[in-house]
């Protein structure tokens, strides 16, 4: 049994422990010698490893997705633990247990399940609930929606991730429902739980989270389409109008084209389900970011490359310090604009996904729009 977790390990501690590799990389140094830069994980995060001397000979010995034990000793680098490793082997899978080294959602999946429940009881429109009940009595499917995470990379990056942050956008869903009470409550809600309900087949979550062969090739919007279709199929008598409104907004819930969105939002829906699926991610994202780094003594966090900022950690830490301060170098390391590696396009989206953003140099005359869209479109 694993006894020692990323999260526990301190500065100066001797460490010997298994990992999953989730990353490798062999670099140059200044001095022309190789070394290699790992990035190792378990079910409470991840730690950097460095292997300075032997490159070669560890290199030949493991894959990454490997598990691996690991020698050496940890220190803190630039605010982030470090291990630099000594000693490397790679374990046999019979060694493991795969729950201590993937990361789970803090939010225990009998509780997320009773409350997807609670949120299907109180819907009114009975072909929505229908829709969802035949989704929750379907074994197969409920055993990826609440284990899968909720993307690769960005957000809720857990098993379980999904479905928290479905029930995450379904809430507020919900809360804006009450405060613009001509929307359709059950239609957006619904939208909300099934909006990335593709990412159930686009994504592999046994090992490591990485994409299938269909998640490559399609994505998981398009993935999602077609499993609601499925289920509407089976039902019979689902009223084609509400079918293709839901489909709408699986369809337009990245918002805009250069974020990998097939069609933009054209309903009141849409147009919430795009914010609220955005606002969601983004607060996930910068809260794993902020608490990535605990043993930082710094107020600011690291450099994000894709939200092209520093972020402040909160009450608790201080502002002014004697140390230099992290916004000072950001003209100096201006990073490059993001460069999505996920299928569904958005994944590097920074904070500029504003309504203002959007609409920056458009042409707001709606009519002429409309036949510029349906012409294109």
């Amino acid at each position: 049994m694993k006894k020692v977790y990323v999260k526990n390990i301190a500065a100066r501690d001797r460490v010997d422990a298994p990992f999953l590799v989730k990353d490798k990389m062999i670099g140059m140094a200044r001095n022309g010698k190789p070394y290699m830069t790992l990035k190792l994980m378990d079910c409470t995060g991840e730690v950097e490893g460095r292997i300075w001397d032997r490159v070669d000979e560890f290199s030949a010995r493991f894959n990454r997705d490997d598990f691996v034990h690991v020698s050496g000793k940890a220190s803190v680098y630039l605010g982030r633990m470090q291990l630099v490793i000594q000693e490397l082997n790679r374990l046999d899978e019979a060694e493991i247990d795969l729950v201590d080294f993937l990361p789970v959602s803090a939010r225990p999946v009998d509780e997320m399940v009773a409350e997807l429940q609670t949120v299907i009881d109180m819907m009114d429109d009975p072909d929505l609930k229908r829709l969802m009940e035949h989704f929750l009595s379907d074994a197969d499917f409920m055993a990826g929606y609440t284990r899968a995470p909720a993307a690769k990379a960005m957000h809720h990056v857990c098993l379980g991730g999904l479905l928290e942050h479905s029930l995450a956008v379904a809430g507020l869903a919900a809360d804006i429902s009450r405060r613009y009470p001509d929307l359709n409550r059950d239609l957006l809600v619904v939208g909300a739980l099934l909006h990335d309900v593709g990412k159930v087949a686009e994504l592999r979550y046994q090992r490591s989270f990485e994409y299938t062969d269909a998640g490559k090739l399609l994505g998981h919007i398009v993935i999602g389409v077609e499993m609601v279709e499925e289920k509407i199929r089976c039902l019979g008598n689902f009223p084609q109008d509400l079918a293709v409104h839901l489909k709408h907004l699986l369809l337009s819930h990245h918002g805009q084209y250069e974020y990998g969105s097939p069609k933009r939002p054209k309903t009141m829906e849409a147009v919430i389900l795009n914010f609220l699926d955005d606002l969601d991610s983004k607060i996930n994202g910068v809260r794993t970011h902020i608490e990535r780094e605990p043993d930082s003594e710094s107020a600011w966090t690291q450099y994000h490359k894709h939200y092209d900022r520093y972020f402040f950690k909160g009450v608790g830490h201080t502002v002014l310090s004697d140390k230099a301060d992290p916004g000072q170098g950001e003209e100096k390391i201006k990073a490059p604009d993001p460069v999505s590696k996920e299928p569904s396009g958005r994944q590097g989206s920074r904070f500029s996904n504003t309504l203002g953003e959007q609409l920056k140099n458009k042409d707001l005359n709606l009519h002429v729009k409309d036949i510029q869209d349906n012409s294109d479109e």
